[in-house]
Protein backbone atom coordinates (compact mmCIF):
# COMPACT_ATOMS: atom_id res chain seq x y z
CA UNK A 1 0.00 0.00 0.00
CA UNK A 2 1.06 3.60 -0.49
CA UNK A 3 1.65 4.59 3.13
CA UNK A 4 3.74 7.77 3.41
CA UNK A 5 3.72 7.73 7.19
CA UNK A 6 3.08 5.27 9.99
CA UNK A 7 2.55 5.87 13.68
CA UNK A 8 2.27 2.98 16.08
CA UNK A 9 3.24 1.62 19.46
CA UNK A 10 4.74 -1.51 21.05
CA UNK A 11 7.00 -2.85 18.30
CA UNK A 12 9.93 -5.23 18.02
CA UNK A 13 12.25 -5.37 15.04
CA UNK A 14 11.04 -8.89 14.25
CA UNK A 15 8.22 -6.86 12.67
CA UNK A 16 10.27 -6.76 9.49
CA UNK A 17 9.93 -10.53 9.28
CA UNK A 18 6.18 -10.42 9.83
CA UNK A 19 5.65 -7.36 7.63
CA UNK A 20 8.48 -6.86 5.10
CA UNK A 21 6.62 -3.97 3.43
CA UNK A 22 7.42 -1.87 6.49
CA UNK A 23 10.86 -1.35 4.98
CA UNK A 24 9.23 0.61 2.15
CA UNK A 25 7.42 3.11 4.39
CA UNK A 26 9.27 6.45 4.10
CA UNK A 27 8.46 7.77 7.58
CA UNK A 28 7.77 5.76 10.72
CA UNK A 29 7.17 7.25 14.16
CA UNK A 30 7.27 4.71 16.97
CA UNK A 31 5.74 5.63 20.32
CA UNK A 32 7.12 3.20 22.88
CA UNK A 33 7.48 2.54 26.58
CA UNK A 34 10.95 1.02 26.70
CA UNK A 35 13.71 2.29 28.98
CA UNK A 36 17.28 1.61 30.04
CA UNK A 37 19.38 -0.83 28.04
CA UNK A 38 16.43 -1.87 25.87
CA UNK A 39 15.76 1.71 24.80
CA UNK A 40 19.46 2.29 24.11
CA UNK A 41 19.57 -0.83 21.95
CA UNK A 42 16.52 0.27 19.96
CA UNK A 43 18.13 3.63 19.23
CA UNK A 44 21.23 1.88 17.89
CA UNK A 45 19.48 -0.61 15.62
CA UNK A 46 16.51 1.40 14.35
CA UNK A 47 16.35 2.25 10.64
CA UNK A 48 17.39 5.79 9.75
CA UNK A 49 13.87 6.79 8.70
CA UNK A 50 12.34 5.73 12.02
CA UNK A 51 11.74 8.21 14.83
CA UNK A 52 11.48 6.82 18.37
CA UNK A 53 9.47 8.64 21.02
CA UNK A 54 8.86 7.82 24.65
CA UNK A 55 5.92 9.86 26.01
CA UNK A 56 6.19 11.48 29.44
CA UNK A 57 5.19 9.42 32.47
CA UNK A 58 4.91 11.98 35.27
CA UNK A 59 3.46 9.61 37.89
CA UNK A 60 5.33 6.61 39.28
CA UNK A 61 4.47 3.12 38.01
CA UNK A 62 2.75 4.45 34.91
CA UNK A 63 3.21 2.91 31.46
CA UNK A 64 2.42 3.71 27.85
CA UNK A 65 0.08 0.78 27.34
CA UNK A 66 -1.98 1.91 24.33
CA UNK A 67 -1.82 -0.16 21.17
CA UNK A 68 -2.75 1.75 18.04
CA UNK A 69 -1.71 2.61 14.49
CA UNK A 70 -2.32 5.64 12.32
CA UNK A 71 -1.58 4.80 8.69
CA UNK A 72 -1.50 7.79 6.35
CA UNK A 73 -2.34 6.95 2.73
CA UNK A 74 -2.55 9.15 -0.35
CA UNK A 75 -6.33 9.20 -0.03
CA UNK A 76 -6.83 9.32 3.74
CA UNK A 77 -5.93 7.86 7.10
CA UNK A 78 -6.58 4.45 8.62
CA UNK A 79 -7.06 4.41 12.40
CA UNK A 80 -6.39 1.06 14.09
CA UNK A 81 -6.94 0.34 17.79
CA UNK A 82 -5.98 -3.13 19.00
CA UNK A 83 -5.02 -5.14 22.08
CA UNK A 84 -1.97 -7.10 20.89
CA UNK A 85 1.62 -6.11 21.45
CA UNK A 86 3.63 -6.32 18.24
CA UNK A 87 5.22 -9.66 19.04
CA UNK A 88 4.70 -13.07 17.47
CA UNK A 89 2.90 -14.83 20.31
CA UNK A 90 0.36 -12.04 20.74
CA UNK A 91 -0.80 -12.19 17.12
CA UNK A 92 -0.60 -15.95 16.64
CA UNK A 93 -1.41 -17.69 19.92
CA UNK A 94 -3.89 -15.55 21.84
CA UNK A 95 -7.37 -14.10 21.67
CA UNK A 96 -7.06 -10.42 20.73
CA UNK A 97 -9.26 -7.62 19.43
CA UNK A 98 -8.79 -5.09 16.65
CA UNK A 99 -10.91 -2.26 15.27
CA UNK A 100 -10.13 -0.08 12.29
CA UNK A 101 -11.80 2.49 10.06
CA UNK A 102 -10.61 4.62 7.15
CA UNK A 103 -11.27 8.35 6.84
CA UNK A 104 -10.77 10.66 3.81
CA UNK A 105 -9.00 13.99 3.68
CA UNK A 106 -11.27 16.92 4.48
CA UNK A 107 -12.50 19.04 1.60
CA UNK A 108 -10.76 22.39 1.28
CA UNK A 109 -13.94 24.16 2.36
CA UNK A 110 -14.64 21.84 5.29
CA UNK A 111 -14.17 23.15 8.80
CA UNK A 112 -16.31 20.59 10.60
CA UNK A 113 -14.91 18.57 13.44
CA UNK A 114 -16.35 15.71 15.47
CA UNK A 115 -16.15 14.02 18.85
CA UNK A 116 -13.82 11.44 17.33
CA UNK A 117 -11.48 14.05 15.87
CA UNK A 118 -11.28 16.07 19.05
CA UNK A 119 -10.73 13.01 21.23
CA UNK A 120 -8.02 11.67 18.91
CA UNK A 121 -6.11 14.94 18.60
CA UNK A 122 -6.39 15.66 22.32
CA UNK A 123 -4.91 12.24 23.05
CA UNK A 124 -2.07 12.66 20.55
CA UNK A 125 -1.22 16.05 22.04
CA UNK A 126 -0.81 14.46 25.45
CA UNK A 127 1.81 12.12 23.98
CA UNK A 128 4.04 15.16 23.23
CA UNK A 129 4.93 13.75 19.82
CA UNK A 130 8.08 15.06 18.14
CA UNK A 131 7.33 17.04 15.00
CA UNK A 132 8.87 16.04 11.69
CA UNK A 133 8.35 16.90 8.03
CA UNK A 134 7.05 14.44 5.48
CA UNK A 135 6.40 14.79 1.76
CA UNK A 136 2.92 13.51 0.97
CA UNK A 137 1.88 13.15 -2.68
CA UNK A 138 -1.58 14.53 -1.95
CA UNK A 139 -0.49 17.74 -0.22
CA UNK A 140 3.29 18.16 -0.52
CA UNK A 141 5.52 18.86 2.47
CA UNK A 142 3.64 18.86 5.77
CA UNK A 143 4.54 18.93 9.44
CA UNK A 144 3.52 15.70 11.15
CA UNK A 145 2.23 16.46 14.63
CA UNK A 146 -0.97 15.96 16.59
CA UNK A 147 -2.80 18.78 14.78
CA UNK A 148 -1.93 17.25 11.40
CA UNK A 149 -4.61 14.64 12.06
CA UNK A 150 -7.29 17.34 11.93
CA UNK A 151 -6.87 17.28 8.16
CA UNK A 152 -9.09 14.19 7.91
CA UNK A 153 -12.88 13.92 7.99
CA UNK A 154 -13.94 11.70 10.90
CA UNK A 155 -17.65 12.49 10.66
CA UNK A 156 -18.39 8.88 9.66
CA UNK A 157 -16.70 7.42 12.77
CA UNK A 158 -18.62 4.42 14.06
CA UNK A 159 -17.16 4.52 17.57
CA UNK A 160 -16.17 6.90 20.35
CA UNK A 161 -12.61 6.98 21.64
CA UNK A 162 -12.10 6.37 25.36
CA UNK A 163 -8.54 7.22 26.39
CA UNK A 164 -6.49 7.53 29.56
CA UNK A 165 -3.48 9.79 30.03
CA UNK A 166 -1.35 10.20 33.16
CA UNK A 167 -1.99 13.14 35.42
CA UNK A 168 -4.20 14.70 38.07
CA UNK A 169 -7.28 15.72 36.11
CA UNK A 170 -9.60 18.39 37.51
CA UNK A 171 -12.22 20.88 36.33
CA UNK A 172 -13.14 20.49 32.67
CA UNK A 173 -10.57 17.70 32.33
CA UNK A 174 -12.19 15.55 35.03
CA UNK A 175 -14.57 13.96 32.50
CA UNK A 176 -12.07 13.88 29.65
CA UNK A 177 -10.11 10.74 30.49
CA UNK A 178 -10.37 7.30 32.05
CA UNK A 179 -13.53 5.92 33.58
CA UNK A 180 -14.96 9.42 34.01
CA UNK A 181 -14.84 9.86 30.22
CA UNK A 182 -16.78 6.63 29.86
CA UNK A 183 -19.23 7.80 32.53
CA UNK A 184 -19.74 11.07 30.66
CA UNK A 185 -20.27 9.49 27.23
CA UNK A 186 -22.64 6.78 28.49
CA UNK A 187 -24.49 9.35 30.59
CA UNK A 188 -25.49 11.18 27.42
CA UNK A 189 -26.88 8.04 25.79
CA UNK A 190 -30.41 6.63 25.83
CA UNK A 191 -30.65 2.84 26.03
CA UNK A 192 -33.46 0.33 25.73
CA UNK A 193 -35.32 -0.42 28.96
CA UNK A 194 -34.12 -4.03 28.82
CA UNK A 195 -30.75 -2.79 30.09
CA UNK A 196 -32.11 -1.33 33.33
CA UNK A 197 -29.98 -2.87 36.11
CA UNK A 198 -28.60 -5.37 33.60
CA UNK A 199 -25.22 -6.99 34.36
CA UNK A 200 -21.76 -5.83 33.36
CA UNK A 201 -18.75 -7.73 32.02
CA UNK A 202 -15.17 -6.86 32.96
CA UNK A 203 -12.78 -8.95 30.85
CA UNK A 204 -9.05 -8.23 30.80
CA UNK A 205 -5.62 -9.84 31.11
CA UNK A 206 -4.04 -8.16 34.14
CA UNK A 207 -5.59 -7.40 37.51
CA UNK A 208 -4.36 -4.48 39.56
CA UNK A 209 -4.38 -4.13 43.32
CA UNK A 210 -8.05 -3.35 43.89
CA UNK A 211 -10.39 -2.60 46.76
CA UNK A 212 -14.17 -2.69 46.96
CA UNK A 213 -14.49 1.09 47.14
CA UNK A 214 -12.69 1.64 43.84
CA UNK A 215 -14.50 -1.24 42.12
CA UNK A 216 -17.79 0.41 43.13
CA UNK A 217 -16.53 3.71 41.72
CA UNK A 218 -15.76 2.06 38.39
CA UNK A 219 -19.11 0.27 38.37
CA UNK A 220 -20.94 3.58 38.73
CA UNK A 221 -19.22 4.74 35.54
CA UNK A 222 -19.92 1.48 33.72
CA UNK A 223 -23.60 1.69 34.78
CA UNK A 224 -24.11 5.23 33.47
CA UNK A 225 -26.87 6.02 30.98
CA UNK A 226 -30.63 6.47 30.92
CA UNK A 227 -33.58 4.60 29.46
CA UNK A 228 -36.16 6.04 27.08
CA UNK A 229 -38.16 7.55 29.95
CA UNK A 230 -35.00 9.40 31.11
CA UNK A 231 -34.68 7.31 34.26
CA UNK A 232 -31.16 6.06 35.14
CA UNK A 233 -30.34 2.53 34.05
CA UNK A 234 -29.23 1.73 37.57
CA UNK A 235 -26.18 -0.07 38.89
CA UNK A 236 -25.34 -3.32 37.13
CA UNK A 237 -23.76 -6.34 38.78
CA UNK A 238 -20.21 -6.87 37.49
CA UNK A 239 -18.96 -10.25 36.30
CA UNK A 240 -15.19 -10.68 35.95
CA UNK A 241 -14.15 -13.09 33.21
CA UNK A 242 -10.75 -14.51 34.17
CA UNK A 243 -8.99 -17.74 33.14
CA UNK A 244 -8.61 -20.51 35.68
CA UNK A 245 -5.37 -22.39 36.29
CA UNK A 246 -6.84 -25.30 34.35
CA UNK A 247 -7.67 -23.02 31.40
CA UNK A 248 -4.05 -21.90 31.20
CA UNK A 249 -2.63 -25.40 31.72
CA UNK A 250 -4.70 -26.82 28.86
CA UNK A 251 -4.33 -23.85 26.51
CA UNK A 252 -2.56 -24.00 23.15
CA UNK A 253 0.53 -22.52 24.83
CA UNK A 254 0.27 -24.47 28.06
CA UNK A 255 1.52 -22.63 31.13
CA UNK A 256 3.48 -20.26 28.87
CA UNK A 257 0.19 -18.47 28.17
CA UNK A 258 0.16 -17.39 31.81
CA UNK A 259 3.14 -15.13 31.18
CA UNK A 260 0.72 -12.72 29.47
CA UNK A 261 -1.78 -12.92 32.35
CA UNK A 262 0.63 -11.28 34.81
CA UNK A 263 -1.29 -10.92 38.04
CA UNK A 264 0.16 -12.00 41.40
CA UNK A 265 -1.61 -13.92 44.14
CA UNK A 266 -1.91 -10.84 46.34
CA UNK A 267 -4.10 -9.18 43.69
CA UNK A 268 -6.07 -12.22 42.55
CA UNK A 269 -6.85 -13.98 45.81
CA UNK A 270 -8.73 -11.21 47.61
CA UNK A 271 -11.88 -12.44 49.30
CA UNK A 272 -14.16 -9.73 47.94
CA UNK A 273 -13.36 -10.75 44.35
CA UNK A 274 -14.68 -14.30 44.77
CA UNK A 275 -18.28 -13.33 44.07
CA UNK A 276 -17.31 -11.80 40.72
CA UNK A 277 -15.28 -14.61 39.14
CA UNK A 278 -16.71 -16.16 35.95
CA UNK A 279 -15.16 -18.50 33.40
CA UNK A 280 -13.47 -17.89 30.08
CA UNK A 281 -15.69 -19.91 27.72
CA UNK A 282 -15.44 -19.40 23.97
CA UNK A 283 -16.73 -22.57 22.33
CA UNK A 284 -18.94 -20.66 19.90
CA UNK A 285 -15.88 -19.09 18.25
CA UNK A 286 -13.44 -21.94 18.85
CA UNK A 287 -11.19 -19.90 21.13
CA UNK A 288 -11.45 -21.65 24.50
CA UNK A 289 -7.79 -22.69 24.33
CA UNK A 290 -6.50 -19.36 22.97
CA UNK A 291 -5.96 -17.44 26.19
CA UNK A 292 -7.33 -13.89 26.22
CA UNK A 293 -5.07 -10.89 25.93
CA UNK A 294 -8.06 -8.91 24.66
CA UNK A 295 -9.64 -6.43 27.09
CA UNK A 296 -13.37 -5.74 26.84
CA UNK A 297 -16.14 -4.24 28.94
CA UNK A 298 -19.83 -4.42 28.14
CA UNK A 299 -23.38 -4.23 29.48
CA UNK A 300 -25.69 -6.97 28.28
CA UNK A 301 -29.08 -8.62 28.54
CA UNK A 302 -29.09 -12.11 27.08
CA UNK A 303 -27.28 -11.74 23.75
CA UNK A 304 -28.14 -8.05 23.39
CA UNK A 305 -25.51 -5.42 24.16
CA UNK A 306 -26.17 -1.91 25.42
CA UNK A 307 -22.60 -0.95 24.49
CA UNK A 308 -19.25 -2.63 24.00
CA UNK A 309 -15.75 -1.31 24.76
CA UNK A 310 -12.57 -2.74 23.20
CA UNK A 311 -9.56 -1.25 24.95
CA UNK A 312 -5.99 -1.62 26.14
CA UNK A 313 -7.11 -0.88 29.70
CA UNK A 314 -6.87 -3.69 32.22
CA UNK A 315 -8.80 -3.63 35.49
CA UNK A 316 -6.61 -1.27 37.49
CA UNK A 317 -6.57 2.18 39.02
CA UNK A 318 -3.47 2.97 36.96
CA UNK A 319 -5.41 2.38 33.74
CA UNK A 320 -8.85 3.76 34.55
CA UNK A 321 -7.99 6.36 37.18
CA UNK A 322 -9.12 6.82 40.76
CA UNK A 323 -11.15 9.72 42.11
CA UNK A 324 -9.54 11.85 44.81
CA UNK A 325 -10.27 15.01 46.81
CA UNK A 326 -13.98 14.41 47.32
CA UNK A 327 -14.40 13.24 43.71
CA UNK A 328 -13.05 16.50 42.27
CA UNK A 329 -9.84 14.98 40.88
CA UNK A 330 -9.06 11.88 38.82
CA UNK A 331 -5.54 10.45 39.13
CA UNK A 332 -4.37 8.28 36.21
CA UNK A 333 -0.91 6.73 35.89
CA UNK A 334 -0.90 5.22 32.39
CA UNK A 335 -1.76 5.84 28.76
CA UNK A 336 -4.60 3.68 27.42
CA UNK A 337 -6.80 3.77 24.32
CA UNK A 338 -10.06 2.07 23.46
CA UNK A 339 -13.08 2.28 21.16
CA UNK A 340 -16.66 2.33 22.41
CA UNK A 341 -19.39 0.81 20.23
CA UNK A 342 -22.79 2.44 20.71
CA UNK A 343 -26.05 1.88 18.78
CA UNK A 344 -26.38 5.64 18.24
CA UNK A 345 -23.20 5.66 16.17
CA UNK A 346 -24.53 3.01 13.81
CA UNK A 347 -27.77 4.83 12.97
CA UNK A 348 -26.12 6.98 10.29
CA UNK A 349 -24.40 4.04 8.62
CA UNK A 350 -23.85 4.92 4.98
CA UNK A 351 -21.05 4.55 2.47
CA UNK A 352 -17.86 2.84 3.51
CA UNK A 353 -14.69 4.69 2.61
CA UNK A 354 -11.47 2.74 2.06
CA UNK A 355 -7.99 4.20 1.75
CA UNK A 356 -6.71 1.37 -0.40
CA UNK A 357 -8.47 -1.18 -2.55
CA UNK A 358 -6.72 -4.12 -4.13
CA UNK A 359 -5.21 -1.82 -6.73
CA UNK A 360 -4.04 0.69 -4.13
CA UNK A 361 -6.62 3.30 -5.09
CA UNK A 362 -9.40 4.92 -3.14
CA UNK A 363 -12.54 2.82 -2.88
CA UNK A 364 -16.10 3.69 -1.89
CA UNK A 365 -18.22 0.66 -1.04
CA UNK A 366 -21.93 0.30 -1.71
CA UNK A 367 -24.55 2.01 0.41
CA UNK A 368 -25.97 0.04 3.32
CA UNK A 369 -28.97 -1.83 2.02
CA UNK A 370 -31.21 -1.38 5.03
CA UNK A 371 -33.98 1.14 4.48
CA UNK A 372 -35.64 0.49 7.81
CA UNK A 373 -36.33 3.39 10.15
CA UNK A 374 -35.90 1.16 13.18
CA UNK A 375 -33.05 2.04 15.54
CA UNK A 376 -29.89 0.00 15.40
CA UNK A 377 -28.95 -2.40 18.16
CA UNK A 378 -25.85 -4.36 19.15
CA UNK A 379 -25.70 -8.09 19.87
CA UNK A 380 -23.33 -11.03 20.07
CA UNK A 381 -22.85 -13.55 17.27
CA UNK A 382 -25.04 -15.97 19.22
CA UNK A 383 -28.21 -13.93 18.78
CA UNK A 384 -30.61 -15.82 16.53
CA UNK A 385 -31.97 -12.78 14.73
CA UNK A 386 -31.34 -11.92 11.10
CA UNK A 387 -32.87 -8.44 11.34
CA UNK A 388 -30.91 -5.94 9.27
CA UNK A 389 -30.94 -3.42 12.13
CA UNK A 390 -28.87 -5.67 14.41
CA UNK A 391 -25.09 -5.30 14.38
CA UNK A 392 -23.55 -8.53 15.66
CA UNK A 393 -20.15 -8.03 17.28
CA UNK A 394 -17.64 -10.90 17.53
CA UNK A 395 -17.66 -11.04 21.32
CA UNK A 396 -15.17 -13.85 22.02
CA UNK A 397 -16.75 -15.25 25.18
CA UNK A 398 -20.00 -16.82 26.26
CA UNK A 399 -22.83 -14.68 27.62
CA UNK A 400 -24.07 -15.00 30.25
CA UNK A 401 -20.78 -16.20 31.74
CA UNK A 402 -20.59 -19.25 34.01
CA UNK A 403 -19.63 -18.60 37.65
CA UNK A 404 -16.59 -20.39 39.04
CA UNK A 405 -17.25 -23.68 40.81
CA UNK A 406 -15.68 -24.58 44.15
CA UNK A 407 -12.94 -26.42 42.24
CA UNK A 408 -11.94 -23.51 40.00
CA UNK A 409 -8.82 -21.54 40.93
CA UNK A 410 -8.16 -18.14 39.30
CA UNK A 411 -4.82 -17.93 37.53
CA UNK A 412 -2.00 -16.05 39.25
CA UNK A 413 1.42 -16.07 37.69
CA UNK A 414 3.58 -16.19 40.81
CA UNK A 415 2.25 -19.50 42.12
CA UNK A 416 3.97 -22.83 41.52
CA UNK A 417 2.00 -25.38 39.47
CA UNK A 418 3.37 -28.92 39.39
CA UNK A 419 0.62 -30.60 37.38
CA UNK A 420 2.12 -30.83 33.89
CA UNK A 421 0.59 -28.85 31.04
CA UNK A 422 -0.17 -30.04 27.51
CA UNK A 423 3.56 -29.88 26.70
CA UNK A 424 4.65 -31.76 29.80
CA UNK A 425 5.91 -28.56 31.44
CA UNK A 426 5.40 -27.17 34.94
CA UNK A 427 5.28 -23.54 36.11
CA UNK A 428 7.28 -21.36 36.47
CA UNK A 429 9.28 -21.82 33.28
CA UNK A 430 11.20 -19.68 30.79
CA UNK A 431 9.02 -18.15 28.07
CA UNK A 432 10.35 -16.91 24.72
CA UNK A 433 8.13 -14.03 23.63
CA UNK A 434 9.60 -12.84 20.37
CA UNK A 435 10.54 -15.92 18.34
CA UNK A 436 8.15 -17.88 16.17
CA UNK A 437 8.64 -20.98 18.26
CA UNK A 438 8.48 -20.97 22.06
CA UNK A 439 11.69 -22.73 23.09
Amino acid sequence: ANMPSLLYKKYKFSLFVACPSLRKVPHVLVVHGESGATEDHLKKVKPANWVLHKPPLPIAYGTHHSKFMLLVYHSGVRVVVHTANLIYVDWNNKTQGLWMQDFPWKDNNSCKDSFFENDLVDYLKMLKLPEFTAKLPAVGNVSINASFFRKFDYSSAMVRLIASVPGYHTGANLNKWGHMKLRSVLGNCIFDKEFCKSPLIYQFSSLGSLDEKWLSELTVSMSSGVSSDKSPLGIGKPHIIWPTVEDVRCSIEGYAAGNAIPSPQKNVEKDFLKKYWTKWKANHVGRCRAMPHIKTYTRYNGQNLAWFLLTSANLSKAAWGALQKNNSQLMIRSYELGVLFLPAYVKDLGSWFSCAGNDGTEQIAHENSSSSSKPWSLATLCLNDDASEVIQLPVPYQLPPQPYTSEDVPWSWDRRYTKKDVYGQVWPRHVQLYAKQDT
